[in-house]
């Protein structure tokens, strides 16, 4: 294609995540015509990066195990995850989540996607939690099969770079793809599907604020390109300043973890979920490990006992107990090591005092990290030892440390002020874990829409021809929890699609078996 050229469909799909596949796939069900337009190499978005739990009621699992839950204890149990923020939900929205997810749920196993669960997650009074097996890219794997059988178009390293408007409607897409530049318009409409602006400068300074701006996102690529879109448009932007993070977490290892390099067979995932249910948890424990000592942020917990924070350099440059990672991108490389001396080791060897943990499936302690990351696992007898292992310098790192003890010197007068007591770093060995840097996982700002995830605009209008789905589409919708953020990913690009295709004039342009 030229220049220029442009070709029609009915149904465009911006974004190749949960959403947008989710959006293609029932948009083509329906017998329309789908075009779906990926930035990157490959499919996936921040589905592919995600722990992989969805929330659900009423499914398959919990039937087995004789639990009575639906989607109105759903409903009722959300707010609890939001507290104070609950003034701010979109009550529809979260009413439509609720009552479609069970079906939708039904809808990923036929295509392939097994789970194990359901696990508890208070204040949820009901498990719901079902975790993915064996790895979220059996989301990627198994949809983008069934939108590629079902003769959706895709189309990646395409870039959408505007909205086209013709005769008061979003009529279809300009976009590049290497040094092309391309159209493709759409009778039924545009399914803005692109994920969150978690990596976009830009928006985080203008929702969030400076020091959020200076954080990056687990997912490199989500950089709001949906929103961005929407609001050229005329839509606008709910819950813009709310997000999960900034959290502290470990750089990723230089080889995937095991679980990660997982084919995403169902014939596997099925083994696993009978293995997860059947077989000994010290069989089963080492491959949680590979995923917990990977992917997860390390424990708070291990500040208010002691642990303190370097930088690159040695030095220490933050109150641990007060939001830290906000600081750790201001560092040389925006990295940090979390030192912690025998005693602190010891106490984080076991339960109650883990590193890291994903609720209802295992807990990670220090042994896990020096055995499955020693790539950030580092251990010396002295702190002029492991300065030299982590790279540091020596006089810097034990003034560092014996600045911190002696600020704690006068801990028993404070010990009556309820503030909890941290003790000194002075009982070999001595501990380094790192690098870590800062991250946000996800943000809660998208495009406002309404029940049928039409964009509107300032005055409450919606868009003719724009539609908004998962994070871009989250129209005020509060996703606190585990879970509820790729659950409304399928919901709303299910719904989305579904409804922009039905928006299309003409008939069918082709049968779709269902």
């Amino acid at each position: 294609m030229r220049a220029g050229d442009a070709s029609t469909v009915d149904v465009v799909v911006v974004g190749g995540g949960g959403a947008g596949l989710a959006a293609a796939i029932e948009a083509r069900r329906v017998g329309r015509d789908v075009q779906l337009l990926e930035k990157n190499a490959e499919l996936g978005g921040s589905t592919r990066w995600s722990i992989g739990s969805v929330t659900s009621s009423a499914t398959p699992h919990q039937i087995a195990k004789g639990i009575k839950d639906g989607p109105d204890g759903h409903y009722d149990d959300m707010p609890g995850f939001a507290g104070p923020l609950q003034v701010r939900e979109n009550d529809c929205l979260r009413r439509i989540l609720c009552d479609e997810m069970p079906e939708t749920f039904r809808w990923l196993l036929a295509h392939g996607i097994r789970f194990h669960g359901p696990m508890p997650e208070p204040p949820n009074r009901q498990p719901r939690m079902h975790n993915v097996l064996p790895n979220s890219r059996a989301y990627i794997y198994h949809l983008e099969r069934a939108a590629r059988r079902a003769g959706v178009r895709i189309e990646s390293r395409a870039r959408v770079t505007r909205l086209v408007r013709e005769h008061g409607r979003i009529a279809g897409v300009e976009y590049t793809t290497g040094t092309r530049t391309a159209r493709v318009d759409a009778r039924g409409g545009v399914v803005l599907a692109a994920g969150d602006f978690t990596n976009s400068p830009e928006l985080k300074r203008r929702f969030m604020g400076e020091r959020e701006a200076k954080v990056e996102a687990v997912n490199l690529t989500a950089t709001g390109d949906g929103q961005i879109l929407g609001l050229e448009a005329g839509g606008r932007i709910l819950n813009g300043d709310l997000a999960l993070g900034p959290e502290i977490r470990f750089i990723p290892p230089a080889m995937p973890s095991f679980v990660r390099r997982l084919p995403p067979w169902t014939w596997l995932a099925e083994l696993m979920a009978w293995s997860l249910t059947h077989m000994p948890d010290m069989i089963l424990r080492p491959f949680a490990m590979s995923f917990l000592t990977t992917a997860l942020a390390p424990s708070l917990a291990l500040f208010q006992q002691g642990a303190i924070l370097i930088n690159g350099r040695g030095r220490r440059f933050t109150d641990e107990r007060d939001r830290p990672a906000y600081d750790i991108p201001g560092e040389p490389a925006g990295v940090a090591y979390i030192l912690i001396d025998g005693w602190i080791g010891e106490m984080f060897s076991a339960w109650p005092h883990f590193i890291s943990t994903a609720p209802g499936i295992a807990y990670a302690y220090l042994p896990d990290y020096r055995r499955n990351r020693p790539d950030v696992f580092k251990q010396a007898d002295t702190l002029a030892g492991l300065a030299d292992a982590i790279g540091v310098d020596r006089s810097t790192l034990e003034g560092a440390v014996s600045e911190h003890n002696a600020s704690l010197s006068n801990a028993a007068a404070r010990a009556g002020s309820g503030e909890p007591q941290r003790a000194p770093l002075a009982k070999p060995p001595y501990i380094a874990l790192g690098p870590v840097r800062a991250v946000f996982v996800h943000n809660e700002g998208g495009l406002a829409v309404d029940t049928q995830h039409r964009v509107l605009d300032a005055d409450n209008r919606s868009i003719p021809g724009l539609y908004a789905a998962g994070s871009t589409g989250q129209g005020g919708l509060l996703l606190k929890g585990h879970g509820n953020h790729l659950a409304w990913a399928f919901v709303s690009g299910r719904r989305a699609g579904r409804i922009a295709a039905l928006a299309t004039a003409s008939p069918p342009t082709v049968k779709v078996a269902a």
